[in-house]
């Protein structure tokens, strides 16, 4: 047997098995549980890009955003989409993320954009907190009752009619 017939026979092995592998759904599998890295991969792509100084230092917005997306994307497809209710205030968070890593690595230092990215980030996480509240806020109050009512059980002026 040549080189050449043997180059054909695995070639034609490979392509049975990557047909039989689609067969049985693990490509599939694969796509629906890590499809967030096609989004995290570029984000990833322009961070080593500006740090190799081939693309200038405004690719890290969109850098820092595709970044913080994909991983908010990722927990919400391996942990559960309902916790996108609670987690959904973490998008702008990715923007601000963003903005502040050009804020940081850029030459100009413009007083609006860091701004921009501090204030994006105080909403964003006074969104967050008014979702925890709305989900859990029952037992937050719960437990601040519980709390009152302890403190005023101990604090209470003994007499000793």
């Amino acid at each position: 047997m040549n080189r050449q017939s043997a180059a054909v026979g695995i070639g034609v092995a490979a392509v049975g098995l990557i047909i039989l592998l689609g067969k049985l759904g693990v490509f599939a599998f694969i796509g629906s549980v890590f499809w967030p890295l096609f989004i995290l991969i570029p984000g990833v792509l322009l961070h080593v890009l500006y740090f190799g100084r081939m693309v200038p230092s405004v690719a890290l917005i969109p850098a820092g955003a595709l970044t913080g997306v994909s991983i908010v994307l990722l927990i919400g497809n391996w942990f559960g989409w309902g916790l996108m209710k609670v987690l959904w205030p973490l998008f702008p968070l990715a923007l601000a993320v963003g903005l502040y890593e050009y804020y940081v690595f850029s030459y100009e230092r413009s007083r609006q954009i860091w701004t921009a990215a501090i204030g994006l980030a105080a909403v964003s996480a006074a969104l967050f907190v008014i979702m925890l509240l709305w989900t859990w806020g029952i037992y937050l109050i719960a437990a601040a009752l519980i709390g009152v009512g302890v403190w005023i059980v101990v604090r209470r002026p003994r007499s000793w009619r």
